[in-house]
């Protein structure tokens, strides 16, 4: 069982930058294969990025690529993403997820993937 906490929203104008953490419990974290999800309103749940356990591989969606870069600190029990050059599009409420699967992390972009979920974490980018 892994139990998964984000934080880190806020509000930031466009330009700015935000780092989210995602915590999570239980000694299997550094085996399990970790992803970032993103909603916003009126809108379906979006992939952002993912990560191996090892944090030797990751993925991201074409439209945060460049700009978000996805980490994990296994040591921490924590998963990071840090989030450059935002933009009024990426404001969402951000999702951290766990996946006990092994498979190829370019492909762990479905949301019926991942066994786990955060609360979310709220992120709003002004204009």
């Amino acid at each position: 069982q892994v139990q998964l906490v984000e934080s880190g929203g806020g509000l930031v104008q466009a330009g700015g930058s935000l780092r989210l953490s995602c915590a999570a419990s239980g000694r299997t974290f550094s085996r399990v294969a970790m992803g970032w999800f993103r909603q916003a309103p009126g809108k379906e749940r979006e992939f952002v990025a993912a990560i191996s356990w090892s944090g030797l591989t990751t993925y991201s969606a074409d439209s945060v690529k460049g700009r978000f870069t996805i980490s994990r600190d296994n040591a921490k029990n924590t998963v990071y993403l840090q989030m450059n050059s935002l933009e009024p599009g990426d404001t969402a409420v951000y999702y951290c997820a766990a996946d006990l699967a092994r498979r190829p992390i370019a492909t762990m972009v479905r949301i019926g993937d991942y066994d786990y979920w955060g609360q979310g974490t709220q992120v709003t980018v002004s204009s």
